[in-house]
């Protein structure tokens, strides 16, 4: 039972370290005030912890825990500049999005029952799956970079003491990970936020507690932006949005198939279906709780290889935790006050794990002539749009801007596209 508890715990911490910035940045986006921002990070924790416990009971059935879409996070940023063009206010914009998440909902489940995503399967093969983790990591290596260096903000100047000790937790972390004590490896995530949490307060780098007002207990408000509405614009949206989504949960459950198979000699049933099934659930729960649509996180891969918890109890304990804690605003200010380049510079552990399977994927391809062909094609595509402004794209429709301003995505169907042309039509041996 501790056991479970502390692996749990480990798990509400990472997930929650990993997902507040989506929310908090959406909130600055459509100018929400500190109050709003609080109770829009709150229903978004709320669903993330939920939608954890849905995939673990009914969906895939694997630790894997659910984060904000970065798909999601580019439609909301989309839509954010259409206030004032297409819809007057913030808040009619957050409707129609609100409107949306129950959108793909749906045809979530209608894909799942109509049998598209058993058909979607076939299309993630070892080289399309490096290229997914390749770019994955490459995305968010800026994130990761500017975390650690102290800035925040466009033109914040990098800050020594930041960096040196965010160092520092890198080293711990992975000295953490590879310590010949089983126990001191399975909670190397969880030691090392706690390591990095008191050398941050001991630095003054560790931001204050807010305090907070009101009940000391309250639960999330549901249709905070109003009734559901609809719109043609965003219904052509979700539906190529929803095919993205399915694309990426599979890269996801993919991966820690792999891992299981490979490093735990665990093997998993194919659950895609239900995981499918799952996912529209938890995008009719966001869209109930006004919050952002969520997904399986790639990056639960490197967490479990990094702490070597495998089970599915630990993240079933970690899901009731961070359920329960979203319901109380003072724990999720404390949690909320986490020093972010102590965050950043954990996940910078983990995934550099995730270097380490996309390398192993790609061991596992036979053809490895076609294979660089086609993660060159997709590498070099993903890459050179990550660098390209996604306010160069506002002019687009809305669901183009959303592909285009997510090089993860959009390499990862090209690689799609170029290795079923080489397959089925060059015939490249």
């Amino acid at each position: 039972m501790t056991k479970n508890l502390a692996g749990g715990l480990q798990w509400a911490i990472f997930l929650i370290a990993s997902s507040i910035a989506a929310p908090i940045a959406i909130a600055s986006i459509f100018g929400m005030d500190t109050a709003d921002t609080a109770l829009f990070l709150q229903r978004t924790i709320f669903v993330l912890g939920i939608a954890c416990l849905i995939q673990a009971f009914i969906g895939h059935r694997l630790p894997i825990n659910e984060g904000p879409a970065g798909l999601w996070w580019g439609v909301f940023i989309v839509y954010a500049g259409l206030v004032g063009v297409l819809y007057s206010t913030a808040e009619e914009s957050l409707q129609v999005l609100q409107s949306g998440l129950f959108y793909s909902g749906i045809l979530f489940i209608v894909f799942a029952v109509t049998g598209v995503v058993d058909k979607l399967k076939q299309f993630f093969t070892p080289t399309v799956t490096f290229v997914y983790l390749l770019l994955l990591v490459l995305q968010i290596s800026e994130s990761i970079m500017k975390g650690l260096f102290g800035i925040s903000s466009e033109g914040d100047l990098m800050d020594v003491r930041v960096l040196l000790a965010a160092v520092a937790v890198i080293l711990i972390t992975f000295y953490f990970m590879f310590h010949r004590s089983a126990f001191i490896s399975r909670y190397s995530v969880l030691l090392s936020i706690a390591f990095g949490w008191l050398l941050f307060w001991a630095i003054g780098k560790a931001p204050s507690i807010p305090e907070t007002s009101g009940a000391w207990m309250t639960f999330p408000d549901m249709l905070v932006f109003g009734p559901l509405v609809f719109d043609g614009g965003m219904l052509v949206t979700t539906l190529f949005l929803t095919v993205l989504l399915i694309a990426n949960m599979m890269a996801s459950v993919s991966v820690m198939e792999s891992l299981l198979k490979n490093a735990f000699s665990i093997q998993s049933e194919d659950r895609m279906k239900q995981a499918s099934v799952a996912s529209g659930l938890n995008h009719l729960l966001a869209g109930l709780f006004s919050s952002v649509g969520p997904v399986p996180i790639s990056g639960a891969a490197g967490f479990v290889s990094a702490t070597r918890t495998p089970g599915l109890r630990p993240f079933i304990v970690g899901g009731v935790i961070v359920t329960g804690i979203s319901l109380f605003p003072q724990l999720m200010a404390v949690l909320a006050s986490l020093p972010a380049p102590v965050a950043y510079a954990v996940i910078f552990a983990i995934f550099s794990k995730m270097i380490e399977m996309a390398f192993n994927e790609l061991e596992a391809e036979p053809n490895r002539k076609r294979a660089y062909k086609v993660a060159a094609f997709g590498l070099m595509t993903g890459v050179g749009l990550m660098f390209i402004p996604t306010e160069s794209m506002a002019g687009l429709p809305s669901a183009v801007a959303a592909i285009l301003s997510n090089g993860l995505i959009s390499g990862t169907i090209i690689a799609i596209i170029i290795e079923q042309v080489m397959t089925r039509v060059i015939r490249i041996k």
